[in-house]
C-alpha cells in the first residue's frame, strides 16, 4: 500500500457531486469547513500512532492527502483504511510551502483542525483527544478549521 494517498481534484470533486456514490467500506470521507480563503492547499493526515500525531512524520502507515483550498470548505476521502483507532489532523497551508508556519516560533499563522474537534490549549491536542474508533465501514467526518491569527 502506498504511504501517501494523494487525490486529483477531479476525483475528489466527483466523489461529492449530487448523486455520487457514498464512501465504501474502507473509506473515510472528510469535510473540512470554515476555510477563510481559497489560497494554497489543505493538507491532511490520518494516523493510528499517538507518537506520530499530529504531524504523521516517521509513520509509514499514515495516510496523507493534499487538496487545493477553496473558500469555505473542501472534501476528500481516505481509502484502504483498516479497522482501528485513528486521528486526523488538517492544515490550511495558505502559502503552499508544505509546512505549518508559526509566529514567534510557536503560534500557528495558518489554519488547523483535528478530528473530534479536539481542543488546542498550549499546543496541539494529544492523540486520545482527537482519536476515534473505525470499524471498517464507510464513514464521514467533519473537521472545523481554526485560525489563531
Amino acid at each position: 500500500m502506498n504511504r501517501i494517498a494523494v487525490f486529483g481534484l477531479a476525483a475528489v470533486a466527483a466523489a461529492f457531486l449530487p448523486g455520487a456514490t457514498p464512501p465504501k467500506a474502507g473509506e473515510i470521507a472528510v469535510t473540512v469547513t470554515d476555510l477563510r480563503s481559497a489560497k494554497g492547499a489543505v493538507r491532511a493526515c490520518l494516523t493510528s500512532r499517538a507518537d506520530g500525531f499530529p504531524r504523521c512524520r516517521q509513520d509509514a502507515a499514515a495516510l496523507e492527502t493534499v487538496v487545493p483550498a477553496a473558500n469555505g470548505r473542501v472534501q476528500f476521502i481516505f481509502t484502504n483504511v483498516k479497522p482501528g483507532r485513528y486521528a486526523v489532523a488538517v492544515l490550511h497551508d495558505e502559502n503552499g510551502n508544505g509546512k505549518a508556519d508559526r509566529a514567534l516560533g510557536m503560534m500557528p499563522k495558518e489554519g488547523f483542525g483535528f478530528s473530534r474537534d479536539a481542543k488546542v490549549t498550549t499546543g496541539p491536542p494529544k492523540f486520545d483527544a482527537a482519536a476515534f474508533d473505525y470499524g471498517g465501514e464507510a464513514s464521514t467526518l467533519s473537521i472545523r478549521m481554526r485560525y489563531m491569527l
